[in-house]
């Protein structure tokens, strides 16, 4: 269900909108809570033992995975068992009062349950179905298990994420399985454009290796223009010089000269502007050329200065750059406070839960505040009450035999669900 925005009292531009979502762990469930910030309502279908697997994920916030509490926010869990026959014809039903379906098993596996695109398009023509899978139902890989560090490997991202010489390492950020989930979002949105003109939804199909390999961007220009592949060269650039993390006394500063005027300043800062007009740094071409003089030139004068002198320095000059922070000190800098990205949401259970908020805002408002992660299954009686019409005697027949599961103990987070569409 569509929340109101309290920063403006508009709902998002989504609202109105109904997802199921099938998928689980992070790519897919990323997708639904992009979806879910920008005001579309999410019913989040989960096995009945154990539910999203990253339920069980430590470390917890009581009873909540930090992993789930990540991916979850604003979403409805219904547990339901897609293994038995009306298991699946409540997820047809439901699908049919559904403006998408998002789901990330390998591919057939829907097909298989009965509830591929195919059948629930024709259930729903006005439907958009996104399959999120690690290579997609044509590549050679397709039945191959497809996690994050898998993806990240097969794209080469991870052949030049590290210090030249070092053992290859797997980006900090989970990027294999996000890319995946934004370019879902990507092209929920584009098929769902293309439903006002057309009346009909879709298909939209996602891969993990594919969305990794679109982001190379210039790495994959390098190998296409010189047919050689791009060598790690740590937190430098590969074509920019200076660019990266430069010693200082006490630690490391970021500097980044992707202009030449940030290159003049830049030398002018170090108290070296004759560096500006050396013929062996003038341009780009030439800096890269003698990227190793350059760069002990550099080191040289920022080691007889700390950290906090040059960060002031380089401000003062106008010049590229950043300390490097740990999580804890980035979720804590002053940027973070000054734009609310940190929401914190009362959770009926659990107490206080402080999220990440989604960073889109339209007209000046972030996303809607945050509803927090449900217990497993606890929306299960208000979603199939509200979009199915169910009685609470058939809801307790499904419960007696199993179809989905028990209710929380506690009650959960139940929500309730708009009958309008």
């Amino acid at each position: 269900m569509a929340e109101t925005n309290d920063d403006t009292g508009r709902k998002g531009p989504l609202a109105g909108l109904r997802v199921l979502d099938f998928s689980r762990i992070l790519s897919g469930p990323y997708a639904t809570m992009v979806l879910a910030d920008m005001g579309a309502e999410i019913i989040k279908i989960e096995p009945i033992s154990g539910g999203d697997e990253t339920r069980g994920f430590p470390p917890f916030q009581g009873p909540l995975s930090h992993y789930y509490i990540a991916l979850n926010r604003c979403k409805q869990s219904v547990a339901l068992d897609l293994k038995s026959d009306r298991g699946r014809q409540v997820a047809r039903e439901l699908a049919r009062e559904c403006d998408i379906v998002v789901e990330n098993f390998r591919p057939g596996v829907m097909d298989r349950l009965g509830l591929g695109h195919d059948v629930l398009l024709a259930d729903n023509p006005r439907l958009i179905y996104c399959a999120i899978s690690g290579f997609g139902a044509d590549s050679p890989l397709s039945d191959k298990p497809a996690f994050d560090i898998v993806a990240q490997a097969l794209s080469g991202a991870m052949s030049i994420n590290r210090e030249p010489g070092a053992a290859p390492n797997k980006l900090g950020l989970p990027m294999g399985d996000m890319a995946g989930s934004i370019f879902a979002v990507f092209g929920i949105l584009a098929a769902l454009h293309e439903r006002h003109s057309t009346g009909r939804g879709g298909r939209v199909d996602v891969a993990m290796l594919d969305s990794l390999m679109a982001m190379l961007g210039y790495l994959a220009q390098i190998f296409l223009v010189t047919g050689q592949a791009p060598q790690p060269v740590g937190t430098r650039h590969p074509s920019i010089v200076p660019y990266g993390a430069f010693p200082t006394r006490d630690g490391h500063v970021i500097v980044a000269c992707l202009t030449e005027r940030f290159w003049h300043n830049f030398a002018a800062c170090l108290d070296m502007p004759e560096l500006a007009q050396d013929p062996r740094f003038a341009l780009y071409h030439d800096r890269l050329a003698n990227r190793d003089a350059l760069e002990a030139l550099i080191e040289a004068r920022m080691t007889r200065d700390d950290t906090d002198f040059w960060l002031a320095r380089l401000d003062r000059f106008d010049v590229p750059n950043a300390p490097i922070l740990d999580v804890a000190q980035a979720l804590e800098q002053a940027h973070v406070t000054a734009r609310g990205l940190i929401e914190t949401v009362a959770h009926p259970l659990v107490g206080d839960i402080r999220l990440v908020r989604g960073p889109v805002r339209f007209d000046g408002a972030g996303p809607a505040p945050a509803v927090p992660p449900s217990l497993l299954g606890a929306d299960a009686e208000a979603v199939l009450s509200g979009v199915l019409g169910y009685g609470t005697a058939e809801i307790e027949a499904l419960r007696g035999a199993g179809v989905i599961g028990p209710a929380p103990e506690t009650g959960g987070t139940p929500r309730g669900v708009s009958n309008s569409r």
